[in-house]
Parts: C-alpha cells; sequence; structure tokens
C-alpha cells in the first residue's frame, strides 16, 4: 500500500504464504484454482516464489518456499504491516509481552521481522 507520498505507515501492505518446498507448487495451484489467481514466479536463489496475481494483474499475495530467506517461517497466511522503525516496534513487542518468531532480516534496503502477540497470533512487520 503506498500514496504519492510513499508506503502508508500503519496500513498492511502484504500477504504471505511459506510451505515447505515439497509443497509451494501444489499449494499455489491450489490457491490459482480456488481464488481465480494467477502465479507469477519470482526467481530466488536456484528455485522460485511466487507472487499470486489477481484477474487484472496485479500482485495479491505471495507463496513461497519455506527456505534460504524464509526459513523457519510458519506455515500459515502471514499479514505484514508497514512500520517506520523495526527496532522500535520489536522492542515494543517484547515489553508488551509479544516475542520474536523470524528475524530480523533484510529484503535489499527494507527490513522485516515475524512476532508472535501474547495470544498466539503472528504478524510481520516490514519497514520500507
Amino acid at each position: 500500500m503506498s500514496d504519492s507520498q510513499g508506503p502508508v505507515m500503519g496500513t498492511i501492505g502484504w500477504h504471505d504464504l511459506t510451505v515447505p518446498p515439497e509443497q509451494t507448487e501444489a499449494v499455489r495451484d491450489f490457491y490459482a484454482a480456488v481464488l481465480g489467481w494467477s502465479p507469477e514466479a519470482v526467481p530466488v536463489e536456484d528455485y522460485s516464489d511466487f507472487n499470486m496475481n489477481d484477474s487484472a494483474g496485479n500482485p495479491t499475495a505471495g507463496v513461497c518456499h519455506a527456505q534460504g530467506a524464509n526459513a523457519g517461517m510458519p506455515a500459515q497466511w502471514i499479514l505484514y504491516t508497514i512500520i517506520p522503525d523495526l527496532d522500535a516496534s520489536l522492542a515494543a513487542c517484547k515489553e508488551r509481552g509479544g516475542e520474536l518468531v523470524v528475524g530480523p532480516k533484510s529484503m535489499g534496503e527494507a527490513r522485516y521481522a515475524v512476532i508472535r502477540d501474547p495470544a498466539g497470533a503472528v504478524m510481520g512487520l516490514y519497514q520500507p
């Protein structure tokens, strides 16, 4: 999500599903059939993850292998919320009884992490 000024802080910017490598293509095909999404390969090292595009061709979500940068990610849909300061958000998470699940990791100049709240739900944090 963005406006003419750039990403809008506090908004959901992306949804990802990371699954075991042997299930990635089957899960990709499942959501293509069930939701009408069309997969677009995104090369990563020696394999491809997938952007899942809506009927207008816009990337809507990702289906990824749980390997490389995604190793250790839980097999569930994770929404990524855009935040201005990952370190401050991670500190607040820990102070409020949450925990770090994955990361922090870098993606180009951006950084992200996955946290678990005190009730056990997970969410991704993304700092552009």
